[in-house]
């Protein structure tokens, strides 16, 4: 680790922010953690990142063990980024900051981007698996052409990846952002259909299913007159 911003801490959690504290390094790692990616991949999933940001973010995560660089001859000998075994000991705390920072999420502004890892990334956060129990189907969620993932659910396990999926059980098209609507609890499968802002290929009662099996759950309110001592 090369960085000399250090908080002068003998501390666990200052140092992990030392490492990966810095702004753009948990998005980063965000989009290793679903596997390894091209410099371009990164550059794709993190439109607003310098290049000069990325690079060094790149190369402090690199110096720190949370990252490694190899080459992936199936990527004609492409040089690919991904986690290190120690990196990946990050998947579950990431999750759970992620699903921490989705009771604040509210809705998208008009410049913030949903990219197909961030979307991926938030069915896993969002995952209920004590709900999936027993539980066997297929979704795929379409918004536009511009964002296609599909999700697996067998028997309290989830795999979620990019595109199509040809024998999903139901297929939801969100006509905004009311699927964190019906993740949040703010809209019921009910309301989304009469509304018309959901629109669905298949059976109704995969639509309920899901806003069991994908839950944020409500952020705590502040109690009234609240005081310090």
């Amino acid at each position: 680790m090369t960085t000399t911003r250090t908080y002068g801490q003998f501390c666990g959690l200052a140092r992990a922010l030392e490492i990966v504290g810095e702004r753009w390094s948990m998005l980063v790692i965000r989009d290793l953690v679903l596997g390894p990616k091209r410099y371009t991949d990164l550059q794709r999933g993190l439109p607003r990142i310098p290049v000069s940001i990325l690079s060094a973010r790149l190369n402090e995560l690199e110096q720190a063990g949370v990252i490694r660089r190899r080459v992936l001859p199936q990527l004609d000998a492409s040089l690919v980024y991904e986690l290190t075994e120690y990196g990946s000991e990050l998947d579950h705390i990431l999750l759970d900051l992620g699903l921490w920072g989705a009771r604040s999420l509210g809705h998208p502004k008009d410049d913030e981007v949903f990219t197909n890892d961030a979307a991926i990334l938030s069915l896993y956060t969002t995952f209920q698996q004590e709900a999936a129990a027993g539980v066997s189907v297929t979704y795929v969620l379409r918004h536009h052409d511009s964002l296609i993932i599909h999700a697996m659910i067998d028997d309290g396990t989830l795999k979620v990846g990019s595109g199509d999926h040809p024998a999903a059980d139901l297929v939801i098209e969100p006509q905004g952002p009311e699927l964190i609507d019906l993740v949040n609890g703010q809209l019921t499968a009910a309301e989304a259909m009469a509304s018309g802002k959901v629109r669905i290929e298949g059976d109704y009662a995969h639509l309920e299913l899901f806003t069991k099996l994908f839950r944020i759950p409500p952020k705590p309110e502040l109690p009234d007159g609240l005081a310090f001592h």
